[in-house]
């Protein structure tokens, strides 16, 4: 294992990605797909609309026949999912409803609150007079105008979202190839770790790295295979971590192991003393604050281990930065960042030259005084005492952003702007 001196979080963040073995491409239904990456090309197979459809409640009609106080004979109606076709003479009109096929007869759809029944209905039965029309082609979606069959909805490297998989479903995309999702395992160390639901004894805390890291994996979308405990003993995480390489915990196996705790230089730092024998790892101590220690890189026996600190904040920090676009990138995600927004800082807080910090805050809006052409209207303001960063759990549970203080920076003033990553829902 090498052990590296300071290195920037640029740097480390690109030798990780450099370590990044793609997933195996497969074929899933688009129902099934949320949340994957596509592999290739999604291309719609029909025209969005489909057919000229209404987009309002009201009458289908010829356009020339309107006109203030005009009389039109109702023939009948069409609703939405009939097939029906009518003819449409002159003077004459049909009941139609939103998303219902507008007959070939009519130019134009006149919305039922601009018409009257003879027989004050809210619906004519056999007459309706018009009391405002409109123009001709009002209220018609159009045959592809929304997409053309042949168009690509959604691009290689494209994760699967909801609104995507309803588009490409809408435009008769039934089947989409896709990288698979990675296989992940969690190790949390840690001997003064006592499992949630018992009673801390003295020396004691309650564990909560399983729960963090979990939850950050499935708001990737990805369901751990695993997620264990191990007490400060090396030999029990080496082979801890031969078993989930190998699949004797889960039958697959992994594709990345991580684990939180014991990376440090202290002679109960188990994951390090652990990794100690592995040539493909590597060691480093980070220029971010909360963050620095890190371990990674791959084990003799195939998967990626990526070694977090063991404070939670700074574990949540590492993973944001490092797991999550490393988790995309193995997937073939042509994004693996989230976007960053300029936001205000609300408040002063103390900054380190030298280091990138990466500060959970709380966003707000920034009101009427950042309502300005040129300035945010986001406002951050520290979630925890900047001065203890790592370890305040509490704190970081109500931040919804990390805002990001570039290594030559420092101290940040209460009205000065700032990179935000915005986390929260």
């Amino acid at each position: 294992m090498n052990d590296d001196g300071l290195v920037s979080a640029a740097a480390w963040g690109d030798w990780l990605r450099a370590q990044i073995a793609t997933t195996a491409v497969v074929e899933r239904a688009v129902t099934e797909a949320h949340g994957l990456v596509l592999a290739e090309n999604a291309v719609a197979r029909y025209d969005l609309p489909l057919w000229a459809n209404s987009a309002m409640d009201g009458y289908a009609v010829r356009a020339a026949d309107l006109g203030v106080g005009v009389s039109l004979r109702v023939l009948g109606e069409v609703p939405a999912g009939s097939g029906a076709d009518p003819e449409l003479p002159v003077g004459c009109a049909v009941r139609i409803m939103t998303g219902a096929a507008v007959p070939t007869d009519a130019d134009t759809v006149i919305p039922v609150e601009r018409t009257r029944s003879a027989d004050g209905e809210t619906w004519a039965r056999d007459t309706v007079q018009i009391l405002e029309p409109v123009a001709e082609g009002a209220n018609i979606r159009r045959p592809g105008e929304d997409t053309r069959a042949g168009t690509v909805l959604a691009a290689a490297g494209t994760r699967l979202t909801a609104a995507r998989q309803a588009a490409l479903a809408a435009a008769g995309v039934e089947r989409v190839r896709v990288h698979a999702a990675p296989r992940v395992a969690v190790v949390v160390t840690g001997s003064e770790l006592c499992a949630p639901g018992q009673v801390p004894q003295r020396g004691q805390i309650p564990e909560s790295n399983s729960v963090l890291i979990a939850g950050l994996l499935r708001e990737v979308g990805l369901e751990p295979v695993a997620v264990r405990h191990s007490r400060d003993d090396a030999a029990g995480v080496r082979a801890l971590l031969a078993e989930l390489a190998r699949g004797m915990v889960d039958s697959s196996g992994c594709d990345l192991i991580l684990t939180t705790g014991g990376i440090g230089p202290g002679t109960h730092d188990v994951v390090r003393i652990a990794l100690e024998s592995e040539p493909g790892v590597r060691g480093a101590e980070v220029a971010v604050r909360p963050g620095a220690p890190q371990r990674a890189g791959r084990l003799t026996e195939g998967p990626l281990v990526i070694a977090l600190p063991g404070n939670p904040v700074s574990a949540a920090v590492s993973f944001e930065l490092f797991v999550r676009p490393v988790l995309l990138g193995m997937q073939g995600a042509a994004r693996t960042e989230r976007p960053r927004a300029q936001a205000v800082a609300g408040a002063d807080w103390r900054g380190k030259v030298g280091r990138l910090q990466v500060l959970p805050v709380r966003v707000e809006d920034a009101g009427e005084a950042g309502r300005t052409v040129d300035a945010p209207q986001l406002c951050c303001v520290p979630a925890v005492n900047p001065r203890g960063v790592s370890h305040a759990v509490g704190g970081h549970g109500t931040a919804d952003g990390y805002a990001l203080v570039a290594e030559d920076r420092g101290d940040v003033r209460a009205g000065e702007t700032v990179p935000v990553i915005l986390v929260g829902s």
